[in-house]
């Protein structure tokens, strides 16, 4: 079963370490448990129309809270680690013909909905 883009990235994973990363073109989203490092480029270059580099993942499991008598668990997430191509140069080729063409296909080099600015 395919997984929507929407449903892989969940939201972005905000904190001054990783305001201080998008700089080198790193970013850092919470996303679905169940998805893999190749399911994450699709989805980080389908929403975004980027050039992802490398994916790196952590899964985290929830810790122990005790409010009084009651105790529980906060939820277990998994984390990844987006590097994104900062040149954002088109990709050229030959064809048969021994012709030079250009991937007409935009690249950008940030994510400006991420909601910080390099």
């Amino acid at each position: 079963m395919m997984k929507h883009a929407e449903d892989i990235l969940l939201r972005p994973y905000v904190t001054e370490k990783s305001n201080l990363e998008i700089a080198e073109g790193k970013y850092t989203f919470i996303v679905d448990t169940k998805a893999t490092k190749t399911e994450i480029r699709m989805a980080a270059e389908k929403l975004f129309q980027v050039k992802v580099l490398s994916v790196n993942t952590v899964n985290y499991d929830g810790k122990e809270k005790r409010q009084g008598a009651h105790s529980g668990f906060t939820p277990s997430y998994k984390k990844a680690m987006v590097k994104i191509a900062l040149d954002g140069k088109q990709a050229s080729y030959l064809t048969k013909g021994k012709k030079e063409t250009t991937n007409a296909k935009k690249i950008k080099t940030s994510i400006e909905e991420f909601g910080v600015s390099q």
